[in-house]
């Protein structure tokens, strides 16, 4: 079992919380984090690059020149694809980029993902992220508050809209929720901060 302390947003620790050490200390299996990033990675992508070839180039339907006789080399549209404008040979179609992988893999990547942010002592537990508005302002306090530096990643038990709209201006700091947390935000960020209960319903989901 792994122990973290729990402060408030004055960065005062008020308790001591035990972690679950199948979750936050199992050993990091990096094939599965980054298999679990690039299936994430890949579904953003939008597929939609496509080139014509010789058959959908619109004109060429002529025959340039005579077979034989001319002196040059042999045609038979000016839409082949040594010509300029013609087809393209071998371009990129319309294709999706997601593959599957098993929620075992999902599972342990998630695991391992958190494991490596405890190991490396990112994780920051706090007893509530309840902000009292939505400016931005109150962020970077919280933020200065709890001594953090570079990329953020605040996780909540439930929506939190305040500390939502606070963040979406700020390019080094964003918010998900309990249920939403994944490989890629996780290991993009240098620093964590979980809300109390969100870390409860991420041991009960993966447990």
């Amino acid at each position: 079992m792994a122990k973290v302390e729990v402060k408030n947003i004055n960065n005062e620790k008020t308790k001591d919380l035990t972690l679950d050490a199948k979750i936050f200390g199992i050993e990091v299996n990096e094939i599965a984090i980054k298999k679990a990033i690039d299936l994430q990675l890949a579904a953003s992508r939008q597929g939609t690059a496509k080139t014509k070839n010789r058959s959908e180039v619109s004109g060429g339907g002529k025959k340039p020149w005579r077979q034989k006789g001319t002196g040059r080399a042999r045609q038979g549209s000016i839409r082949a694809t040594q010509w300029r404008g013609g087809g393209i040979a071998g371009g990129v179609v319309p294709r999706d980029y997601t593959f599957k992988i098993n929620k075992k893999e999902r599972v342990l990547a998630l695991k391992s993902a958190l494991s490596a942010i405890m190991a490396e002592k990112n994780l920051i537990v706090v007893d509530s992220l309840e902000m009292k508005s939505n400016k931005t302002a109150e962020v970077k306090a919280l933020i200065k508050n709890l001594e953090l530096e570079g990329k953020v990643l605040f996780i909540t038990a439930e929506e939190n809209e305040n500390l939502y709209l606070a963040t979406r201006n700020l390019g080094y700091a964003y918010s998900l929720v309990a249920n939403e947390i994944n490989c890629y935000d996780l290991i993009n960020a240098n620093k964590v901060v979980v809300e109390e209960a969100a870390i409860k319903m991420i041991e009960e989901a993966l447990k």
